[in-house]
């Protein structure tokens, strides 16, 4: 099993079955429709085809996790989420480096992602990463108020 080193003393390693609940919790508070339990237990459960790095400390107590679903040479980042308590700590670069490191060893040369075009802080970390803007799909992501925000599509070449 690989593991990765994470800031504030946690290790990056692969999610299991048992963290779908935590998935679940982290998710809900960083999006405004969080995933239900179901859907990480469904991903968890084919991990060669959605693995999920998790930043975690020695108890397994989860502070963020990247899932990605990979195809033949294409991966694309589904989702990625650091607790609230621990945002713009490096958490989220660890995460993305791990989920790079490792596709590295993979056919997969190429990783896709959608990201709300108003989360600045989200795109700084992408573009710091590779990814460049490639396209948008407006009305993509429900907001509470009813409104909706348009997506950048970005993609990073893996080499």
């Amino acid at each position: 099993m690989k593991v990765w080193m994470a800031p504030h003393g946690l290790h990056i390693g692969y999610g299991e079955p048992q963290d779908a609940a935590q998935l679940a919790r982290l998710h809900a508070q960083g999006f405004y429709r969080g995933w239900p339990v179901s859907d990480f237990e469904a991903y968890l459960a084919a991990p060669k085809i959605t693995p999920c790095y998790i930043a975690m400390d020695a108890r397994r107590n989860i502070s963020g996790f990247a899932l990605i679903r990979t195809t033949d040479d294409e991966a694309e980042l589904l989702t990625i989420a650091v607790d609230k308590w621990r945002r713009k700590k490096g958490i989220g670069q660890a995460l993305l480096r791990a989920v790079f490191d490792d596709l590295r060893h993979s056919p997969v040369r190429s990783i896709f992602l959608e990201v709300a075009d108003d989360n600045n802080s989200a795109i700084g970390l992408y573009r710091r990463h590779g990814f460049a803007d490639i396209g948008t799909r407006k009305g993509y992501y429900p907001r509470p108020d009813g409104s909706a925000a348009t997506a950048l599509v970005m993609r990073a070449d893996l080499g």
